[in-house]
C-alpha cells in the first residue's frame, strides 16, 4: 500500500514551514541543538564573566586598582557591544551558521593570547576583542535554535538551552577552584611575565567555544533562513534530514514538495531582491540601515525599547554586580570566619579598603592571591540553583506565561537588592548577593519573548540590539561598582534594586506576554489545501484550536 506522504500518490505535499518543522516531531536532533546551543551561551558566560576570578587573584601581578578592575571586568562587554550590530546584520544577510562558527575559533584564539598579557593594557585590548567576536555567537545562536523549532517549541527550546547554559554555569567556580588555587608558576624570559594558574583559566574557560565551533560543522545551516534566501530545495532537505534523525530509518519518509510562503516570505524575498543589486560600501551602509531601521518604527518601536530596557536592567545586575561577586563573597566569608557577626555587606567592603589604603607604600612584594574555599562553594551553589531556576523555567514557561516568572524574579532579585543596604550580618548579605544576581534567570525570559516577537528577517537583529543593550547594561554595572565601592557603595546595591522595579512594570508592556501554550498541538498533514498561517512578526493560527490567535500590534 502506498503512504499518504508518497511523490507518487499524486497528492501535492504543501505545507507552511511551522508545520513543516511539526511534522520532523522533536528528537535526538532537537537535543543535540539545544545541547550545542548551551555550551555556546556558557562559552559566551566564561569569556565574560570568568575575568571576575581573574581580577580577584591578579591584583598583584597586573597591579590593578579598584578603578581598573572595573575596566577590566566591563571590557569585553564594550566588545560586545560595537560587534552587536554587525553580526547582527551579517547573520539576517549571510546565514546565521557562517557567523556563529568562525566567530567562536577566533574567541578561543584571542583569549589564548590573552593568557600572555605583559600588563594591564595588554590584557584590555584582547580581553575587548574576545567580547568583539564572542558576541557573533551568543547572540545568533538564539535565532539559529529558534528556527529548528516550531511556535509551540521555541520557547521551550530556548528555555532548554538556557538549563544546558545553568548546568555550565557550574563549570565556572569549578574550573576557577581547580586550576586559580595553585601555586605552581613557569617564568616565560621572552615575555617577562610568570606564568600562573589564573592565565591557564583564561584559557580553559574558552575550551567550550572551541568543542561547539567544531561540533557545528556537522549541523546544516538554519532551514528557514535559506528559505528566506530563495533556496527552497536546501530548505526542504534539511527539514527532511531533521525527520530521518529524529524519526530514524524505520519510519517512512518524509516528502514535501512545496513550503508555502507567508506574508513574512514576500517581505523577505523583497529584500533579498534588494541585496542583490546592491554594490558598493554606501549602498551596503543602506542596507545596515535598512535592517535596522524597521526595530525602531512602527509596529515596533514600542516592543524595541522594552526588550532593551529590561535587558540593560537584567545585565546591569546580573553581569555588572557578579564581576566583584568573588572577591565580595571572599571578604564576607572571612570577616564572618574572624567572628564579625553583626556588619553589613557595605562596611566590610569599606574596611577592606582601609585595609588596603594602609599598607606601607614603599612595600614592593608581591604574594599571589587565593580565595577561600568557602567562597568557592558559595559560587559553585549559586551556580547550582542557576541550573536548577532555568529547568523548573523550562518547565513552567509554557503554563505560567512569561509575565509571571518575570515579575517574580524581577521583585525577588529587587527587593533583595534594596535589602542589602540596611541587612547587618555577613550571612544574610551573603544570602541577598546571591539573589540579587539571580536576576539573570530574567534575561532568557526576554530573549526568547524577543523571539517569538519579531519575524525571521528582523529575529537575528532584534536579539542582537536588545543584547547589545544589555551588555551595556552589564559596563554600566561593572564599572560604576569599580568607581563607587570604595566610597559609595551603597548606591550601587541600591540602584540595582530600583532598576530591577521599573523592569517590573515595564514587563506588563510587553505584547502578549500573558499567552501561555499548554496542551498538545495535533500534527499538521500534509495537504494540497493547507491551513492558513500568517506570521508577520506575531503568530496568528487561527485554523489550529490549541494555538493561541494573536493579533499584530497597531
Amino acid at each position: 500500500m502506498e503512504s499518504s506522504n508518497d511523490k507518487t500518490s499524486g497528492v501535492s505535499n504543501s505545507v507552511t514551514f511551522d508545520d513543516a518543522l511539526s511534522l520532523t516531531k522533536f528528537g535526538q536532533l532537537n537535543y543535540v541543538l539545544i545541547i550545542i546551543a548551551g555550551t555556546i551561551l556558557t562559552a559566551f558566560l566564561l569569556e565574560t564573566l570568568g575575568i571576575s576570578y581573574v581580577i580577584a587573584v591578579a591584583e598583584c601581578d597586573l597591579q590593578l586598582s579598584t578603578k581598573e578592575k572595573g575596566v577590566l571586568s566591563g571590557i569585553a562587554f564594550v566588545g560586545v557591544i560595537i560587534s552587536s550590530h554587525l553580526w547582527g546584520f551579517l547573520a539576517d544577510t549571510m546565514g546565521r551558521r557562517k557567523v556563529i562558527v568562525p566567530t567562536l575559533c577566533l574567541t578561543f584564539g584571542t583569549t589564548a593570547l590573552s593568557s600572555f598579557a605583559t600588563g594591564f593594557w595588554s590584557i584590555v585590548i584582547l580581553r575587548f576583542f574576545a567580547g568583539f567576536f564572542v558576541s557573533g555567537s551568543s547572540a545568533t545562536i538564539y535565532a539559529y535554535l529558534g528556527e529548528f523549532h516550531n511556535h509551540r517549541n521555541r520557547s521551550r527550546a530556548i528555555m532548554g538551552a538556557s538549563f544546558v547554559f545553568g548546568i555550565g554555569c557550574l563549570l565556572l567556580p569549578a574550573i576557577a577552584y581547580v586550576v586559580i588555587n595553585r601555586e605552581w608558576a613557569l617564568v616565560v624570559p621572552v615575555l617577562n611575565i610568570v606564568y600562573r594558574p589564573w592565565r591557564l583559566f583564561l584559557v580553559v574557560c574558552s575550551l567550550p567555544c572551541l568543542v561547539s565551533g567544531l561540533a557545528l560543522l556537522w549541523l546544516p545551516e538554519s532551514p528557514k533562513f535559506m528559505l528566506h534566501q530563495g533556496d527552497m530545495k536546501a530548505a526542504i532537505d534539511t527539514i527532511q534530514w531533521m525527520h530521518r534523525v529524529n524519526c530514524g530509518k524505520t519510519v517512512s519518509p518524509l516528502f514535501i514538495d512545496l513550503i508555502l510562503a507567508d506574508e513574512e516570505d514576500k517581505q523577505f524575498e523583497e529584500r533579498r531582491a534588494v541585496l542583490s543589486s546592491s554594490k558598493g560600501f554606501s549602498a551596503m551602509m543602506k542596507l545596515v540601515w535598512d535592517q535596522t531601521a524597521p526595530l525602531f518604527r512602527k509596529p515596533y518601536l514600542n516592543i524595541t525599547a522594552i526588550v532593551c530596557f529590561l535587558q540593560f536592567g537584567t545585565y546591569f545586575t546580573s553581569h555588572g554586580l557578579y564581576m566583584f561577586f568573588p572577591e565580595i563573597l571572599n571578604q564576607l566569608v572571612e570577616s564572618h570566619a574572624a567572628g564579625v557577626d553583626r556588619t553589613t555587606v557595605c562596611n566590610v567592603v569599606y574596611t577592606q579598603n582601609r585595609l588596603i589604603n594602609s599598607e606601607v607604600v614603599g612595600d614592593q612584594s608581591c604574594t599571589p592571591q587565593m580565595l577561600n574555599a568557602t567562597t568557592y562553594g558559595l559560587s559553585f551553589i549559586l551556580e547550582v540553583i542557576y541550573a536548577l531556576g532555568f529547568a523548573v523555567i523550562g518547565v513552567l514557561i509554557n503554563v505560567v506565561g512569561k509575565l509571571s516568572i518575570l515579575v517574580f524574579v524581577f521583585v525577588g532579585c529587587g527587593l533583595s537588592g534594596a535589602l542589602m543596604v540596611v541587612v547587618d550580618t555577613p550571612v544574610g548579605g551573603m544570602s541577598l548577593y546571591m539573589i540579587l544576581v539571580m536576576a539573570g534567570f530574567g534575561g532568557s525570559v526576554v530573549t526568547a519573548a524577543t523571539v517569538d516577537l519579531f519575524p525571521t528577517n528582523l529575529r537575528a537583529m532584534a536579539v542582537c540590539i536588545a543584547l547589545m543593550f544589555g551588555r551595556l547594561g552589564g559596563v554600566v554595572g561593572a564599572n560604576m561598582l569599580g568607581m563607587l565601592l570604595d566610597t559609595h557603595c551603597e548606591w550601587s546595591f541600591g540602584m540595582s534594586g530600583a532598576i530591577l522595579m521599573i523592569c517590573t512594570v515595564l514587563s506588563f508592556f510587553i505584547p502578549n506576554i500573558n499567552v501561555c501554550t499548554r496542551g498538545n498541538e495535533p500534527l499538521p498533514t500534509l495537504s494540497s489545501k493547507p491551513e492558513s498561517c500568517d506570521e508577520v512578526g506575531y503568530v496568528t493560527r487561527k485554523s489550529h484550536p490549541t494555538c493561541e490567535s494573536v493579533e499584530n500590534i497597531q
